[in-house]
């Protein structure tokens, strides 16, 4: 395809059975409006807020008590604008609308385990552990933790702790003890859920003694629930107030779950910054807004139709758990996976998707890239006859990477690129089923967040390099920081910048097809001589050279330790058993230089064993950079691979000009 043409654009018949196509035309009519194309759609979406998300409460039939008439108060506040004061709802209500005997969810747990639940099923054991929760006197506005793989019980706790009013807050088993603590420490639960531990390749990893150490130093715990996984009963002794889930919820008949209404905002997720630079900040998200935002996320951009089978690889540790989970409120069935996506050679993802007739296929970038660096072609080993749909995000996908899911994976889907985060437990830009998809770009910008790109003094820009902002308030915005009671810590995380504005940290660019391209994070940016240089930039040349497996770039203060200029240092992680010569570290300057420009060029390339990344799978150039510099790493705990920031320290190499 040349870049006048799309990779992909959806028929007239998927576009005329598009939820959005349904959703828009009802908006049509209901308020009477003029437009008929996508652009002016999206503008209604931004400038009549009041409107839009009115009209998604009432296409996704939320389900509350009480909704009241005013949709927003103190609408030109950022922070400070209040949604659906008067309302009164239940999350957990809204994703278990069903009761019926079709499959609610399928686990697999690599190629060891396989479960499914119905609806009927996932309504009992949700009733269960509530009713357990509440006869340990658990009241809205305790912190309910779980400290699990993602499986079927993670999800049952999360609904049983919000039908109560509970606030959730999760972290994935690979975290270790301090990790942990440094999490769920600041925010004191009640009780929490784990499991007696996980598979990973192939790999029966235990929990039971990092767990003895995290409930002995949370003084706040009235109750540890252990979910067998790896062991059928597991032994739970040393566990300060241990008990198997079984006997947990033995004396709990279920039945009919008295779903709490609470206010639009009541909070519902504690979710947590990487903490890559300092103890994770504690982002605390409303019940109202997380469920409007999610409904508008999957069923009007993602197309997600009840029926439909919705996948995600994720764990607890990353706020896409949090967003899948909420697929069960637009009638999909949720398909969890636990382990390693290269099990088979990195065709499990894909043969779970056989089995179970995946419709929509989330991963991250990185996954990508990898199984087309190690050639894997769904394409030829795998029917996936009811892919329609697949989503990536955690680090910019490259073009190249969607080169390889039109020519390797399929040629009719919908790839939707998406960028978010914790921050919004949700997204800015991602993809939309009717329009088409452009080489390297995120299809658009979330409908009902007026989302720009800013110059350095705070215009807005199309066509150029910037940050992106948002600059309206919408629904999903936290509530706040925990223990943060003044607001100042949360201000001064996204407000400072840009006053009354959003300034997420993404540098990016809006493209002419009204498409976003995401270069990197702001902080990672480099800056050599004066020019600004996304780091995505540099790694999508870099990895498309075969013995390159991964790469990591930072700008190094130079001449060290002087206030001056910076020169740009690529660190390669290459295929076993290669080693950095001259003739490749000319070809890869000769390839960056080639296709993009001078700047751009490394001024070294060193070769590393590892990248050093975070437990969601994204590298971390800003502890590289520190540990460059000689600086300390703040939270090692964040990290997947701590170890791996050694080869980056003392390098004689970078002492030399």
């Amino acid at each position: 395809m040349t870049a006048e043409r799309p990779l992909w654009r959806p028929n007239s018949e998927r576009i005329e059975e598009a939820n959005l196509t349904r959703f828009a035309r009802q908006a049509i009519r209901d308020w009477k409006l003029g437009f008929n194309d996508y652009p002016a759609f999206y503008n209604w979406t931004i400038d009549h807020p009041e409107q839009f998300w009115d009209s998604l409460w009432k296409f996704a039939g939320v389900r509350a008590s009480a909704k009241g008439a005013r949709v927003v108060v103190d609408g030109e506040r950022m922070p400070g604008a209040r949604w659906y004061p008067d309302a009164r709802l239940n999350f957990a209500e809204n994703l278990l609308r069903r009761r019926d005997a079709a499959t609610a969810m399928v686990f697999w747990g690599e190629d060891r385990v396989k479960r499914r639940l119905t609806h009927r099923e996932l309504y009992e054991q949700v009733s269960r552990m509530a009713q357990a929760m509440r006869a340990l006197g658990v009241q809205p506005g305790d912190r309910v933790a779980a400290y699990l793989p993602n499986m079927p019980e993670a999800i049952s706790a999360m609904l049983a702790a919000a039908s109560i009013g509970a606030t959730f807050s999760t972290s994935s088993p690979d975290f270790g003890v301090q990790g942990v603590l440094d999490r769920f420490g600041q925010i004191a639960p009640v009780v929490l859920f784990a499991a007696d531990g996980y598979f990973y390749n192939g790999k029966e990893i235990d929990s039971l003694g990092k767990l003895r150490e995290i409930a002995a130093k949370l003084p706040s715990l009235r109750r540890v629930v252990v979910v067998p996984y790896v062991k059928e009963r597991p032994d739970l002794s040393g566990i300060p107030k241990g008990q198997r889930l079984e006997d947990f919820i033995a004396d709990q008949p279920g039945g009919e779950i008295r779903f709490e209404q609470l206010p639009f905002e009541h909070p519902l997720y504690i979710l947590f910054s990487s903490g890559t630079t300092g103890v994770p900040k504690c982002i605390v998200h409303g019940a109202g807004g997380a469920l409007l935002k999610h409904l508008c996320e999957q069923q009007l951009h993602c197309d997600i139709k009840p029926g439909d089978r919705l996948f995600y690889f994720t764990t607890l540790g990353w706020m896409m758990w949090n967003w899948l989970a909420s697929g069960l409120a637009s009638g999909a069935t949720l398909l969890l996976y636990d382990g390693s996506p290269f099990v088979e050679k990195g065709r499990i993802l894909f043969d779970y998707a056989d089995a179970e007739g995946t419709t929509h296929l989330g991963t991250s970038a990185k996954f990508i890239d990898a199984i087309a660096k190690a050639e894997v072609e769904p394409a030829k080993t795998h029917k996936l006859e009811h892919l329609r749909t697949v989503l990536s995000t955690g680090s910019p996908l490259a073009p190249e990477g969607f080169d390889y899911v039109y020519r390797a994976i399929k040629r009719d889907l919908c790839l939707s690129s998406i960028s978010g985060g914790t921050d919004i437990c949700g997204c800015f830009v991602l993809g939309n089923s009717i329009l088409p998809v452009w080489r390297g770009e995120i299809q658009c910008r979330a409908l009902g967040l007026k989302v720009e790109v800013f110059d350095e003094e705070g215009r807005a820009v199309t066509g150029r390099k910037g940050e992106l902002v948002c600059t309206r308030p919408f629904p999903s915005l936290p509530i706040g920081f925990w223990n943060d009671p003044d607001g100042s810590k949360y201000r001064a995380a996204y407000f400072e910048r840009f006053p009354g504005v959003w300034t997420h940290g993404d540098w990016c660019e809006i493209t002419r097809h009204e498409g976003m391209i995401i270069y990197g994070r702001s902080d990672a940016v480099l800056n050599p001589g004066g020019v600004r240089i996304g780091t995505a930039e540099i790694y999508r040349q870099v990895e498309q050279l075969d013995e390159v497996v991964e790469s990591l770039v930072i700008g190094q203060t130079w001449p060290p330790g002087e206030i001056g200029d910076v020169r740009v240092v690529l660190f390669v992680k290459l295929r076993e058993g290669l080693a950095l010569d001259d003739w490749l570290i000319a070809r890869i300057k000769e390839q960056i230089r080639s296709n993009t420009t001078p700047r751009h060029v490394p001024a070294k390339v060193l070769q590393v064993p590892d990248i050093p990344r975070t437990k969601s799978n994204k590298i971390v150039e800003l502890a590289v950079r520190n540990a460059v510099h000689g600086q300390p790493v703040k939270n090692l705990e964040a990290l997947a691979n701590p170890e791996a920031l050694e080869h980056f320290r003392n390098r004689p190499e970078l002492a030399e000009p």
